[in-house]
């Protein structure tokens, strides 16, 4: 019996991306490649390094780029504002999932249009930048999620509905007061990580589940991709002691994307016989 096995990449940041990427590389090395997945959630941080590994672009290119010298550019931060905005946007939603995602989606609306974020087309360039290819493989099997700001709801864009691989990844991306919420089909769009850091859910149906989750927190109504996965068989890696530590406090800051790779890298050693274990 052919098992289907899924792929789960969570969101965290610059440094998520890079911490990810490295995981994946190192246990490619080690004889796991698990981005032969039959299906790969792909929220934020992990929309990016999804949509790169789906659509051909080697591991090892991928990891050489993460590990070189970041360019200079403007440092963004998750900071105090944000946070509030986050926490009452949590606090009014009383408990309920897609109120949390349309209060912050509205939020981070009115904070866009006051000029307190950079515009859509700075993030379209920044996140071109970041895919190598920018077409979807065209395959399937990549589901990228993000939220929609009016109404709170998930979507989930795999490149058939006409949306760009840009745009979808470019809304997964948009952290609410951080970055502008996305037009879609005349709608915003938010980061996927205002409904779950996660989003494993959507990968109930596969027979077994490898999630690598930079930020993997029950907050509020928010699960774990543990209990988002509930009795489907599956490994859940988030960042060791020494990958915490290359990460630092701003997971958006480019100056620790070398060591957040490198320590994602050293940790697929430990990784490797269970997500052998499961992958096989």
């Amino acid at each position: 019996m052919t098992l289907r096995r899924g792929l789960v990449l969570g969101g965290g940041g610059i440094t998520g991306i890079a911490w990810e990427t490295g995981l994946l590389f190192g246990l490619q090395e080690l004889g796991v490649d698990v981005t032969e997945a039959d299906a790969v959630v792909g929220t934020s941080a992990g929309s990016v390094v999804g949509a790169q590994v789906t659509t051909g672009n080697t591991l090892a290119d991928l990891y050489a780029y993460q590990v070189s010298t970041p360019r200079p550019a403007p440092l963004a931060s998750i900071g105090p504002g944000v946070m509030v905005g986050f926490a009452w946007s949590m606090l009014r939603a009383r408990g309920e999932l897609e109120a949390f995602g349309r209060l912050v989606g509205q939020w981070a609306v009115r904070r866009a249009a006051a000029g307190r974020t950079p515009t859509v087309e700075e993030r379209f360039a920044a996140i071109r930048e970041r895919l190598p290819v920018q077409e979807w493989a065209g395959d399937g099997r990549l589901l990228v999620t993000a939220v929609d700001a009016t109404s709170g709801a998930l979507r989930v864009f795999d490149g058939s509905d006409g949306v760009s691989l840009v745009e979808a990844v470019a809304a997964s991306c948009a952290v609410p007061g951080v970055y502008p919420p996305v037009p879609i089909d005349g709608r915003p769009y938010i980061d996927g990580g205002a409904r779950s850091g996660s989003n494993a859910d959507l990968l109930a149906d596969c027979d077994r589940v490898l999630a690598f989750t930079p930020v993997d927190r029950a907050f509020g109504p928010m699960r774990t991709a543990g209990q988002l996965l509930g009795s489907v068989p599956h490994l859940v890696v988030s960042p060791d002691a020494d990958s915490v530590a290359a990460i630092g406090k701003n997971v958006l800051d480019p100056a620790r994307r070398p060591a957040s790779a490198r320590a994602g890298f050293a940790q697929a050693t430990a990784v490797a016989p269970l997500a052998r274990e499961i992958w096989s």
